[in-house]
């Protein structure tokens, strides 16, 4: 297990760096220069001789690949610049992002996995009943309504007819975080719920199953024991999915929320045009990429015995 890990991280360098290289390139080669940006932020007005000493007091006058190769060596240190809008430097201004995109990502999981998983097995087990019909309809109307809409009928809902939560994103108060949690719930348990039903019809029509019905098994006992455990492989994936889109911020519910984490420090970088903001952004999103990634090989070498004996086979 140590050596595929250590094979896997090695695998991924050349991934992390190539995205640093895009994401540097892309922020570098626009027809505005930090320069630029840093005026039209500020409101004031400078000379092309002021402009000048300020681009070659940052580097900007040099190369691009000795730029591309300071800027490398700073990030790997920790050292991201400071953003354009605010003079904080990045990485402090992201660290103190972070927390409020952890929690709400962690609380959407979990009630994600709370409601999917049970309301799946149910529907697969009652199939072509009134119970699988109500949950499939009900499923179907989740995931069908965007983001967007889900979290204005909340509101309107929770907030202006029963005033019983808050409209904005206070991390102080835990209600806050009910409303948005709900949205990312709504359309997330929906889909897995879906899919998690058809997982489960998949594997009950399977072989073993009816061999382990002649041989006097318990119906719970294969459903928990083996149809669940081999079910799960495809849940993993899209929860691995999910996971990672979260923790980069869902722009849409953090800005109607208020929510003050990472998606919505990007929406404000993009509209500010703070380049070394929207660079943090993107190096986060594709550490949480590669990292899930990695994770999600893991747990299925655990669940899944046909890859460890797979990969044992090919190395014999």
């Amino acid at each position: 297990m140590k050596r595929y890990i250590m094979k896997r991280l090695l695998q991924l360098i050349p991934i992390l760096l190539g995205i640093t290289l895009l994401s540097f390139l892309l922020m570098n080669t626009g027809t505005a220069d930090a320069v630029d940006v840093m005026e039209s932020n500020t409101g004031g007005v400078m000379s092309e001789a002021e402009k000048d000493a300020l681009r070659a007091e940052l580097g900007l006058d040099r190369p691009l690949t000795e730029r591309y190769a300071v800027w490398l060596g700073r990030t790997v240190r920790g050292d991201m610049g400071e953003s354009f809008v605010s003079g904080q430097p990045v990485f402090a201004v992201f660290i103190s992002k972070l927390p409020a995109t952890i929690a709400l990502t962690v609380s959407s999981i979990f009630l994600t996995i709370f409601l999917s998983v049970p309301l799946g097995i149910i529907s697969a087990v009652k199939q072509n009943k009134i119970t699988d019909y109500v949950i499939r309809f009900l499923s179907f109307i989740g995931n069908s309504l965007p983001n967007f809409f889900a979290s204005l009928l909340l509101i309107y809902i929770f907030s202006l007819k029963l005033n019983l939560l808050p409209v904005m994103g206070n991390q102080t108060d835990w209600k806050s975080i009910i409303l948005p949690t709900l949205t990312l719930t709504l359309s997330m348990a929906s889909k897995y719920t879906r899919q998690v039903r058809a997982t489960v019809l998949e594997e009950l029509n399977k072989d073993y199953v009816q061999g382990a019905r002649a041989r006097g098994i318990r119906e719970k006992r294969i459903l928990y024991c083996s149809v669940l455990r081999t079910s799960m492989l495809t849940t993993v994936t899209l929860l691995a999915l999910s996971v990672g889109s979260l923790l980069g911020g869902t722009a849409i519910v953090e800005s109607i929320f208020m929510w003050d984490g990472v998606g919505r420090m990007a929406v404000d970088a993009v509209a500010m045009r703070d380049y070394p903001v929207i660079q943090v952004y993107v190096i986060w999103m594709a550490v949480i990429y590669v990292c899930i990634n990695l994770f999600t090989d893991i747990v299925y070498r655990y669940l899944d015995p046909r890859i460890r004996l797979g990969q044992e086979d090919r190395r014999s």
